[in-house]
């Protein structure tokens, strides 16, 4: 008569037998503790009658007998921690399987994929820079390779989309960006099948990965030639994005360098521009990030965080007043461009954090770990869930970045990471925040 899904229910019932094992477990330590205290208790008063005087026999039981007793209620709360613990990961995990759930893999690129983002324009969809010196843009909904850029000569480090232009930009490890344009055929979408949830936290064997070339999609129309190409760089470009208003730092139809952000003491790692005004977020290995304002042609002033103590990998702006960085020092931060002497909330992780990106409506912090975790936080730091990973399901390397589309039905969150593939996300985020 239970409303329950089938698989729910077996879910639930998995679980609780699992709590009337450990319990039982419980119940026969303890009995077998009680009889090890009983035997002392004995022992105790035996050796007692050979003391000279009651009271000190009774003072030596007393106090071993307490000693006993207090080992037995430690050992209870410790076995007992761990237990509950595992039964309540054990039901975060189910929860987190049914709200973030894995829909699509792209696959194709010989080498780690660095960085991905989604157009902004129709047709929409999904671009991926490689290692493999190329960068591919995808059909969301059919993972199909729909274009493949081919003119730079080294690791393809980022992409991103111009506003309202069929246009991207890819920075590269050849001391280029190129801008190039795209015209793509959505395919027919086909049905996504139902993904049966799997056990998380199973870690992969190197042995059970293919480590051999994987082949390219061989009928995917390429693009060889960049509209525009920006050479003023004198090592590798690791990142670029497009700077909202009528100029660039880059003028893109004459291809001269406007201006040049200097200040950082070492190389950087990331930039970012603001949605809707013209600022821009530099970060570096320096362990700060800059951010510069453009807003007033005659001032360039710039602002030093000094929040983190090793490599900033990326920082990012929320559609707010907000700035969300993230390091290897294994924090994350969420800073107030209004008040920037110090972070308005902190996150600490177990691992390194790569590039980082924030939802435009509900603010949900995609965290992508070097330890192939892909994590959810909120702005004030809350964690909301972390993405399945299997043997079947998930990044099996590194996790270099993270892509929110919220207007997107079937993938909402998109990943990449050196294991060579793409993977799209439906996170359901109603049911996220309402767990929180």
């Amino acid at each position: 008569d239970s409303k329950l899904p089938l698989s729910l229910r077996s879910n639930l019932l998995d679980l609780f037998s699992q709590i009337e094992r450990e319990f039982e477990n419980l119940y026969i330590e303890n009995l077998e503790l009680r009889r090890e205290i009983e035997t002392l208790n004995d022992r105790l008063t035996a050796d007692g009658q050979t003391f000279e005087g009651a009271d000190l026999a009774k003072g030596a039981l007393k106090t071993k007998a307490s000693h006993s007793t207090s080992q037995l209620s430690q050992k209870l709360k410790t076995t007992y921690k761990a237990s509950t613990s595992k039964i309540v990961s054990s039901f975060k995990a189910t929860t987190s399987r049914a709200v973030c759930q894995l829909v699509r893999e792209y696959v194709g690129h010989r080498d780690g994929i660095w960085d991905l983002s989604v157009t902004r324009t129709q047709p929409v969809v999904l671009g991926t820079a490689s290692a493999d010196h190329t960068a591919m843009l995808w059909s969301i909904e059919t993972g199909k390779c729909l274009l493949k850029y081919l003119g730079h000569q080294g690791s393809v480090n980022s992409i991103k989309f111009h506003p309202t232009e069929q246009m991207a930009l890819t920075a590269s490890g050849d001391q280029t960006a190129h801008i190039w344009r795209y015209m793509v055929q959505l395919p027919t979408p086909q049905p996504v099948a139902d993904i049966t949830p799997c056990e998380d936290d199973v870690d992969f064997s190197d042995k059970d990965e293919a480590d051999g070339e994987v082949e390219g999609p061989n009928d995917c129309p390429s693009v060889r030639v960049a509209t525009t190409t920006l050479r003023s760089h004198q090592g590798v470009v690791i990142a670029a994005d497009w700077l909202v208003g009528a100029a660039n730092l880059y003028d893109v139809e004459t291809s001269e360098l406007v201006h040049s952000l200097t200040g950082h003491d070492q190389e950087l790692t990331h930039c970012c521009t603001h949605p809707t005004q013209r600022l821009v977020v530099t970060s570096s290995r320096d362990t700060t990030f800059r951010l510069w304002d453009f807003r007033d042609p005659s001032i360039h002033s710039v602002n030093v965080f000094q929040g983190h103590t090793d490599t900033v990998t990326s920082a990012v702006f929320t559609v707010g007043d907000n700035v969300v960085s993230g390091s290897d020092d294994r924090t994350v931060k969420v800073w107030d461009l209004k008040n920037m002497r110090s972070p308005i909330a902190t996150i600490r992780t177990d691992s390194a954090v790569n590039r980082i990106s924030v939802s435009v409506n509900q603010k949900i912090i995609a965290l992508p770990h070097d330890n192939r975790q892909v994590r959810l936080f909120d702005m004030s730091g809350v964690r909301l869930a972390r993405l399945p990973r299997s043997n079947r399901q998930g990044h099996r390397r590194m996790v270099c970045c993270s892509a929110w589309c919220e207007d997107n039905t079937s993938c909402n969150l998109f990943t990449c990471g050196f294991d060579r593939q793409a993977i799209g996300w439906n996170i359901n985020i109603p049911a996220l925040l309402q767990e929180k």
